[in-house]
């Protein structure tokens, strides 16, 4: 699934399977979670001091401790889903994404991305940006599962070539060191090493197999996509804001520990934001009247944007371009693009 036109079918099915009102919609999204959560129970809760303080002068076994704390805070909602999980998730992957194009020394940000995969026609390739925030959309949306030929695509997502050889032997490398009983962040670590150390060209990769890893070794249900975001932040610079520690370096492990600690709670953080966004969104979803109504709901709990102008089996250009006004003066969405056309919306 490339682009929006890939949406179209899944959307028709959804029409079909769907046979309730507005109101109803909301309700089952609420209820869909096994313990019919709150939406206050996923506001943010900061991590206790002692888990931020003195980041730049740990030991690695500080680092670690203080990783674990984070990642302990993370852990519920990595596991729980609730109706947004799927924006949370999406939004998570465009961060990384616009940190990739850096890396990969393009100078796309996350608007341009958004525009790169939303306005893409149906049909047609979204483009090297495109494609490397597809792969990271792809992380967040599959289970932490790798095969040599789940590798071959995402590689081609991200631009690079690797024989089936190779990688048949990176997906064997990836099963020992998520079998390894390794701390989660240290096996992340080690397969970032891996990767660089057997193509210094592939830290993209490498980044995108860390969050694999570090999911199979939490059992997260799916990836969140963390690390890659983290990248050119103080936690991968030398003592002194110098030099960026790349993968394998000289305090790696370390870095990785310090970068999940900020990784996490910006996830909590953006979680906390986006609960309350969507708290508003199903409290206006009974006012709603449009008949695709349902549609629309259900992208903006699942997706990072939604084009205004979308088409589906029960919603027309012209209707969708009406329902979005009505959420905006409902203050139930918000608009991303900044324009007056080709706008895009979510939470």
């Amino acid at each position: 699934m490339s682009n929006w036109g890939a949406h179209t079918s899944a959307l028709a099915t959804l029409s079909t399977e769907i046979k309730c009102n507005a109101a109803d919609i909301a309700l089952g999204f609420l209820l869909r979670s096994p313990l019919a959560y709150d939406f206050e129970q996923f506001l943010f809760r900061p991590l206790p001091a002692w888990a931020l303080a003195n980041a730049g002068a740990q030991s690695e076994a500080d680092a670690a401790f203080q990783a674990g704390a984070a990642l302990g805070a993370l852990d519920t909602l990595a596991r729980a889903q609730p109706a947004w999980a799927g924006a949370w998730r999406q939004r998570l992957a465009l961060k990384c994404a616009a940190a990739s194009m850096r890396l990969a020394g393009r100078a796309e940000d996350e608007a341009a991305l958004r525009d790169a995969w939303q306005l893409c026609p149906a049909g047609a390739e979204p483009g090297p940006a495109g494609a490397i925030f597809g792969a990271w959309r792809q992380l967040a949306l599959q289970p932490p599962a790798v095969s040599a030929d789940r590798l071959a695509k995402v590689v081609e997502m991200l631009g690079l070539a690797w024989d089936d050889e190779a990688l048949a032997d990176l997906s064997t490398k990836i099963e020992d060191v998520a079998g390894s009983q390794r701390p989660a962040p240290f096996a992340a670590a080690a397969i970032a090493a891996r990767v660089v150390a057997m193509r210094p060209d592939a830290e993209l990769l490498a980044w995108w197999l860390a969050d694999l890893v570090l999911a199979q070794n939490l059992r997260w249900p799916r990836p969140l996509p963390l690390l890659m975001a983290q990248v050119f932040g103080p936690a991968f610079r030398t003592e002194g804001g110098g030099q960026r520690i790349r993968p394998g370096g000289k305090g790696f492990e370390r870095a990785v520990c310090v970068a999940l600690v900020h990784a996490a709670t910006e996830a909590c953080r953006l979680a906390s934001e986006l609960a309350r966004r969507a708290e508003r969104l199903m409290a206006v979803t009974p006012k709603l009247r449009a008949k695709g109504a349902d549609d629309v709901i259900f992208l903006l709990l699942n997706e990072d944007a939604v084009s205004g102008s979308l088409v589906t089996k029960n919603l027309s250009r012209f209707a969708a371009r009406r329902l979005f006004e009505r959420l905006q003066q409902l203050e139930a969405v918000r608009e991303l693009s900044g324009r007056a056309s080709f706008r895009l919306f979510g939470l």
